[in-house]
């Protein structure tokens, strides 16, 4: 039988967190929260939500995100399927046999939720998130040969692929470098449309200048690093 596991990286969202993991369907046997440094009740909200909760000291998705693996591969049994979502409550937790169903299928060992424009709540998306994401999967389709649409964070893939990949991006460039290594690797993917609505709260990222801008320059940064090795 498949194991699937849930990452869920998350600074700050202890008014969203356990909506996001109560919601997750019962065929996921673990639910890992990586609790990036919080000053909210974020570890708390979580754990009585009944997720395992990780503390992670050095802030960035990308930190957490490795935590959550290291974690696994310490773990007495070996997850088949792993499973990257926010906590930040802007996609749907049940869309979840969405995104592994290709999988499941035996079709693909990567897949994407695609968070597609006739599936998006009004306003879920700022400008520089539609703008960012256009550009870089615009790239990645010249660069590439991609048929990318999204950096979508909702996101599944089979644990011996992720570990393949050989993650290393701490901060911001995190989920765009688990595309272009996944094409680099010819790993089979593909992308689901999911759907997607505001977020609880305010992003780290694309709701601060500073994270914009950090953001568009680690993608663009691992995009063209990638074109040249």
């Amino acid at each position: 039988m498949e194991e699937i596991v849930v990452i869920i990286p998350a600074f700050n969202e202890g008014n969203s967190i356990g909506k996001v993991v109560g919601e997750i369907p019962d065929v996921v046997s673990e639910i890992i929260v990586v609790n990036n440094n919080s000053t909210d009740q974020t570890a708390a909200e979580a754990k009585a939500a009944g997720a395992t909760v990780l503390l992670e000291e050095n802030m960035g998705y990308g930190y957490a995100c490795l935590k959550g693996i290291n974690y696994l591969q310490n773990r007495s049994k070996t997850p088949t399927i792993v499973v990257f979502m926010d906590g930040d409550y802007s996609d749907y937790p049940e869309d979840l046999h969405k995104v592994i169903r290709p999988i499941l299928e035996g079709d693909v060992d990567f897949v994407i939720g695609a968070r597609t424009g006739a599936l998006r709540e009004k306003g879920s998306m700022t400008p520089q998130q539609r703008f960012g994401n256009g550009l870089a999967t615009f790239l990645m389709r010249v660069i590439y040969g991609s048929k990318f649409t999204d950096l979508g964070p909702f996101r599944a893939i089979r644990y011996k692929a992720l570990l393949a990949l050989e993650m290393e991006d701490k901060t911001y460039g995190w989920t765009v470098e688990m595309q272009l290594k996944a094409l680099k690797k010819r790993i089979a993917y593909t992308e689901v449309p999911v759907r997607y609505k505001k977020r609880i709260g305010i992003s780290k990222v694309s709701g601060t200048v500073k994270g914009t801008i950090f953001a568009g320059i680690k993608i663009l940064g691992w995009i063209f690093k990638y074109s040249i090795k």
